[in-house]
Order: structure tokens, then C-alpha cells, then sequence
């Protein structure tokens, strides 16, 4: 069993900021690719961000210069800080990981639950 769990969303004005936190946990043996996916009302879901075991990151364009993504490795958890918050950036956000369950078995995708993120004054 793994379990990613999100914590750190929640009502902020714009140009505020938030933390959104991911930590995954259970029968692990190795996480690639961890990554924060947002759905806002009436749209699909789409890449905010991603980071690489070794530290590379991709950004959506809409947040880039804004959101800063990064990992602890040690600690299995992934980070989004979001800064100068806007409207449009209200959505539902999802974090993702991809991991192996057991040495030499697939790598495969994991969801969190979601949180919300509400940008409005």
C-alpha cells in the first residue's frame, strides 16, 4: 500500500502565498519523478510542476517566476511554495509520484487526495 498524502491549501488573497506539502508513505523502494497537478472548476487536469530525483524541474508557464518546487528525498515528501497567488490559480491541487514498490518490479503513478486552493479577497 502507498499513501501520498497533501496537506497546506486554503483560502488566501491575491498576491498572498502558500505551501502545499505532498508525503509519501507505505511499501516504497524507490520514488522517480514527484510532481504537483492542479484541476480548476470546469477544466482538466494539468501540470503545475515536477521535480526529478536529481533535482531538475518543469513549470507550467502560467506559474513560472511564481511557484517553486523542490523535494527531501530522505523524507519522501515533495513541496510546492506558491507565491504571488492569483484568482486563476484557484483550483483543486493534486500532488504525483511515481514509484517502485519493490526492487527490479514497474514504476508506477500515485495520487493524492487533493486540496484546495482558493484564491479570492
Amino acid at each position: 500500500q502507498v499513501q501520498l498524502v497533501e496537506s497546506g491549501g486554503g483560502l488566501v488573497q491575491p498576491g498572498g502565498s502558500l505551501r502545499l506539502s505532498c508525503a509519501a508513505s507505505g511499501s516504497i523502494n524507490s520514488i522517480n519523478t514527484m510532481g504537483w497537478y492542479r484541476r480548476a472548476p470546469g477544466k482538466q487536469r494539468d501540470l503545475v510542476a515536477r521535480i526529478t530525483t536529481g533535482g531538475s524541474t518543469d513549470y507550467a508557464d502560467s506559474v513560472k517566476g511564481r511557484f517553486t518546487i523542490s523535494r527531501d528525498n530522505a523524507k519522501n515528501t515533495v513541496y510546492l511554495q506558491m507565491n504571488s497567488l492569483k484568482p486563476e490559480d484557484t483550483a483543486v491541487y493534486y500532488c504525483n509520484a511515481v514509484i517502485q514498490r519493490a526492487w527490479g518490479s514497474p514504476y508506477y503513478d500515485y495520487w493524492g487526495q487533493g486540496t484546495q486552493v482558493t484564491v479570492s479577497s
